[in-house]
C-alpha cells in the first residue's frame, strides 16, 4: 500500500543514506521494519503487562510482608 508519511530533513536523509548503503534506491524497506519493531515491542509490552496483572493476590499478605521488608534492606545497602 502506499501512502505519504512526514519526515524531518534529516530522519529522510538519515534514512536515505541507511538504504543506498545496502543498495536501495528508497527507504520503504526500513520504514517497514522499523514499524514491525515498533508493534512487536508494542505486543511485548502488552503481554508484559498482562502477565504482571496476573500475579494480582498470588502472594499472602505475610509473603508480601517479607518482600517488602527483604526490598527495604536491598535498598538501603544498595551502593
Amino acid at each position: 500500500m502506499r501512502m505519504t508519511i512526514e519526515l524531518s530533513d534529516e530522519r529522510s536523509a538519515k534514512l536515505l543514506e541507511l538504504a543506498e548503503g545496502t543498495g536501495e534506491k528508497g527507504f520503504s524497506r526500513l520504514i517497514n521494519e522499523a514499524v514491525d519493531l515498533y508493534l512487536g515491542r508494542l505486543e511485548r509490552d502488552k503481554d508484559s503487562r498482562r502477565r504482571a496483572l496476573a500475579t494480582a493476590g498470588s502472594l499472602t499478605s505475610e509473603e508480601a510482608d517479607e518482600l517488602r521488608e527483604a526490598t527495604r534492606s536491598i535498598r538501603e545497602n544498595w551502593r
